[in-house]
């Protein structure tokens, strides 16, 4: 049984052609199934235990877009005629949205909270979670919903409900309008952008954990492109503080 799931591992690897993360991910269910087995005493031992896991690196290896190209991109996306394209990017890259939670936003989920316009997110593993809303989210939904009181936040060119398909779509064109090239642009990419500025514009890594809804911490900083970024380093900090004495 060892064998096969080392070949389930190898055909994640050679054949889906997934980075060592997702393999790993898709590893640690069948281990824990496996787990449960031997808790439940059908099995005496998993044959999970011994296999091999994949190396994840200690940076993402998904590109964010940088400070001036995802300005260039909110700018393109606010002027585009398609209300669509202003919200899926301050859903992505404001809010920090995954693709599946923003494509599936309803405008039932929209409401207020102690003075706070807020969105109901469902989140990984069903976890519902009360998201404010800066005031340029709220006007990019309110733009896309329109008059509308039921049904997506999000829709398509057909006006059914978006997919990640149509996203990227949508996500490619707005970035070439504005000019921006990637080698593969993707909805990840701009939570990826969530994380990293708010890394660069000084915010704690325990407040960006908590918004980006990370469970380990190691996760963040698994995207901090700036630990590399001199204009930050600590040195820095410590010089300013000692100005008195030097």
């Amino acid at each position: 049984m060892r064998v096969n799931i080392e070949r389930y591992v190898r055909w994640l690897q050679d054949v889906r052609r997934y980075q060592p993360s997702t393999v790993s991910r898709r590893l640690s269910v069948v281990v824990g199934f496996y787990r449960v087995c031997v808790v439940d005493t059908i099995l005496e031992h998993s044959p999970a235990d011994y296999v091999r896991r994949p190396t994840v690196p200690a940076e993402s290896p998904t590109l964010g877009l940088g400070h001036l190209q995802f300005e260039a991109l909110i700018t393109t996306a606010r002027k585009s005629p398609n209300p669509n394209d202003f919200a899926l990017v301050a859903l992505l890259g404001l809010l920090g949205l995954r693709i599946f939670e923003a494509c599936g936003s309803n405008i039932a989920d929209l409401g207020d909270e102690r003075g706070h316009r807020v969105l109901r997110v469902r989140g990984k593993g069903g976890k519902v979670v009360l998201v404010p809303l800066p005031p340029a989210v709220a006007r990019a939904i309110d733009r896309a919903v329109d008059e509308r009181t039921s049904g997506p936040i999000l829709r398509n060119t057909h006006g059914r409900r978006m997919d990640r398909h149509a996203a990227t779509r949508r996500l490619k064109h707005l970035a070439g309008t504005a000019g921006i090239r990637m080698p593969r642009m993707h909805p990840n990419m701009l939570r990826h952008t969530f994380v990293t500025t708010m890394l660069d514009a000084g915010v704690s890594l325990r407040d960006v954990q908590i918004a980006a809804r990370h469970a380990d911490p190691r996760t963040t900083m698994r995207y901090d492109r700036a630990r590399k970024n001199l204009d930050r380093h600590p040195n820095y900090i410590l010089a300013a503080y000692m100005a008195s004495g030097t």
